[in-house]
């Protein structure tokens, strides 16, 4: 093949020899240089965004010399590579939470919500993750515990202690022979019965 040949010649880039910068022409920012600057080179960390202008020598003069991480230490250089494998962008593990107990999704659209479209929907959250877990507790033993006058967490001792007073209380014999308790008192007795099987008070 004939790198000389006229084919070659026609399709050939000739470039003119540098013209000193017109007076609407961006001069270039080299020191003493009075040509166009004409091509970008990046100022460097913490400048992202902006930009010299130089001219083709003094650009590659620039470029040549250029180190993003000049003044950084080694450990910097690789705690920039590894953020720069997310875009710079926070990561969490999945199924981890925040250390303040907000998932930092959920904070990151927290900060965004300028509107407040979403809080309500963030208060219910937090609530939830602040208020402790209820014990599953069957319906016929809810129904015998507030028959008792007892939450679900009575533990066998409080059982007890409460059936003892009520039985005192409502017992016909305390009440001078009144039997108007009496239903209420054979609930309170079937109650405890269900309770004593189930929680061995």
């Amino acid at each position: 093949m004939n790198f000389n040949s006229d084919l070659f010649e026609r399709i050939r880039i000739h470039t003119e020899p540098d013209a000193a910068a017109s007076p609407d022409a961006t001069p270039c920012d080299h020191e003493g240089c009075a040509k166009a600057g004409e091509f970008r080179a990046p100022m460097g960390r913490g400048n992202e965004g902006r930009y010299f202008c130089f001219c083709i020598d003094h650009v590659r003069e620039y470029n040549a010399k250029y180190n993003y991480f000049a003044g950084m230490s080694d450990e910097a250089v690789a705690r920039f590579q590894k953020d720069a494998i997310t875009g710079h962008r926070p990561t969490w593990g999945m199924g981890t939470h925040h250390p303040a107990g907000t998932h930092r999704a959920d904070q990151a659209t927290m900060e965004e919500d300028i509107l407040g479209l979403f809080r309500s929907r963030f208060a219910q959250k937090s609530a939830s993750r602040a208020a402790p877990a209820r014990p599953q507790v069957a319906r016929p033993t809810l129904r015998a515990l507030n028959a008792m006058g007892l939450d679900e967490h009575a533990d066998p001792a409080s059982v007890r202690q409460r059936y003892k007073d009520l039985v005192k209380r409502l017992h016909p014999d305390a009440n001078g022979g009144d039997r108007s308790s009496e239903d209420k008192l054979r609930e309170i007795i079937n109650a405890y019965k269900h309770l004593r099987t189930i929680r061995r008070a």
